[in-house]
């Protein structure tokens, strides 16, 4: 049996990851015990707790942040097989599966460039809650020093995956109005987007906005989703495969899956009218 721990099962990307990884365990004979940390470092060493406590033969986590996580200092005294999927692996020293987010990010922002965007900004849920969208936002302020443009802070929202347009607001007025916003997931991206369009803005009209996950929701909005896509199926298959290798005693070194950017019609360049 494997247990599994995931933030929410609200976002799809983690219900599309889930999926993937039945399939593969019960192929190879295994079951999985699924269980949500709703984002609280708090519920995680309790959750780990109780599946100690029934017995599974490996772990597969999604933690808050992996470089500080006392869930996962306790487990580095057990003999449990633990693997993390979409934590950046950090000083954790333990095995990951998940992209370079800061890379990923990155180069979302140098496509916004590419289209003639320059007043870029980025926009997350709570960003303690998240060492993914912690890299994501690294990864959005390097490329735009990179490229000799200002990064703008952070607009975090009050959730993950709900967009709250007072927080926004502000950076869309005046001289300096954002052109374009990067969201650190496609579900909080398509809530911005919703909030947008009922307050009466034009997207991408007056603001081109871009997700990251690229889950299947976001390729039926028209215009359809630019985003950052993870392969998601292929990180739950992996993620169970190298947990069965790490069980039967095997060392294994994942390599990180590879993003790609779908160029949806939510993003254009500024200029054109």
């Amino acid at each position: 049996m494997i247990g599994v721990m995931v933030p929410s099962l609200d976002n799809p990307v983690f219900a599309e990851q889930l999926q993937a990884m039945e399939v593969a365990a019960r192929a190879s004979g295994y079951s999985l015990i699924v269980t949500t940390s709703e984002y609280s470092p708090s519920r995680e060493g309790d959750i780990v707790e109780e599946m100690l406590r029934q017995r599974v033969d490996g772990l597969v986590l999604t933690v808050a942040e992996a470089d500080n996580s006392a869930v996962l200092d306790k487990l580095r005294l057990e003999n449990t097989p633990c693997l993390l999927v979409y934590n950046p692996p950090g000083n954790s020293s333990f095995p990951s599966i998940g992209v370079d987010n800061r890379a990923a990010s990155a180069d979302a922002t140098r496509h916004l460039i590419t289209l003639g965007h320059e007043r870029i900004g980025m926009v997350a849920g709570p960003l303690l809650q998240s060492d993914r969208a912690q890299q994501r936002f690294d990864g959005y302020c390097h490329a735009m020093r990179e490229a000799g443009l200002i990064a703008r802070p952070l607009v975090e929202m009050a959730r993950h995956t709900q967009a709250d347009l007072a927080s926004l607001i502000p950076a869309l007025q005046g001289p300096d109005a954002l052109s374009a916003v990067i969201c650190t997931n496609d579900l909080l991206a398509i809530s911005l987007i919703g909030e947008l369009q009922r307050a009466g803005f034009s997207v991408p009209g007056d603001l081109s906005v871009m997700g990251f996950d690229g889950i299947a929701l976001g390729k039926h909005l028209y215009p359809s989703l630019c985003t950052i896509e993870q392969p998601r199926a292929d990180i739950g298959r992996t993620a169970v495969h190298t947990l069965l290798a790490m069980i039967r005693g095997e060392e294994c070194t994942p390599t990180p899956p590879a993003p790609r950017i779908a160029s949806g019609r939510k993003c254009r360049n500024p200029d054109i009218p």
